[in-house]
């Protein structure tokens, strides 16, 4: 054990460890205050499943990336240290962050079938809206790294979402998304797509890629939409 810690610590992983861990906690601190504990624990470690979904994609595409980190209230990233080599990459990192939410919430989903549990119905809505949210196709959020592949064009379409959609919520956090999008949003008017801001061949991806990942992205939205909508019936009021 001792020779485990003094190898994590040589390879930095174990203050990596240590600070995502510190910074969840004070996470659910903050949601606690709020939301109750028990809602804080699921919420965050919804949160938590979403960005190891990200970090497991992105170490199997060889790139060197960092642990989640958190703000309350805000979110939670991974940091790509390498960033992809292409708009395949790209979306394959991409995806796989709403693919683990959505699994976790899933699992909630069962659980709350299984035991009649008001708590994790709400968590299961809580994990599918805001794994829908992500999807929204504008970078820098996911659907906008996924939709990337298809096109960058396709970011202008996710713009009016955006904007619907903090004016049915007024989030704060919505506004800063769409700073974040701006630049990416300018580059999607230029002529060829906003390419030019990439390496050569950054988008040159196989039509069938394209097609499989549309259709990937399709189907979790479709499915993120309805599983929200449903649950929503369900809670009623509590949900809203």
């Amino acid at each position: 054990m001792a020779k485990l810690l003094v190898w994590l610590f040589a390879a930095g992983k174990l203050g990596m460890m240590l600070k995502t861990g510190g910074i969840m906690l004070i996470s659910v601190f903050a949601y606690a205050l709020v939301y109750g504990w028990w809602y804080a624990v699921g919420f965050v470690l919804l949160i938590f499943f979403h960005e190891m979904g990200h970090y497991f994609a992105a170490r199997n595409r060889g790139l060197d990336v960092g642990l989640p980190m958190f703000i309350p209230f805000v979110g939670a990233w991974v940091t790509l240290k390498d960033m992809p080599h292409n708009a395949h990459t790209e979306a394959y990192v991409g995806f796989a962050g709403p693919l683990a939410g959505t699994l976790a919430s899933i699992a909630c989903y069962w659980i709350a079938r299984t035991t009649d549990s008001h708590l994790m119905l709400a968590l299961a809505y809580a994990g599918f809206l805001l794994n829908l949210i992500n999807l929204i196709p504008v970078s820098p959020l996911d659907g906008g790294r996924i939709t990337a592949i298809i096109s960058p064009k396709v970011w202008l379409f996710g713009l009016p979402l955006l904007v619907a959609l903090y004016f049915y919520t007024f989030s704060p956090m919505l506004i800063l998304v769409g700073i974040f999008a701006i630049p990416n949003i300018m580059a999607a008017l230029k002529q060829d797509g906003g390419a030019s801001d990439m390496p050569p061949g950054y988008y040159d991806v196989p039509l069938n890629v394209r097609v499989n990942y549309a259709m990937f992205y399709l189907g979790l939205a479709g499915f993120l939409a309805v599983m929200s909508y449903e649950i929503h019936k369900t809670l009623g009021p509590y949900s809203a």
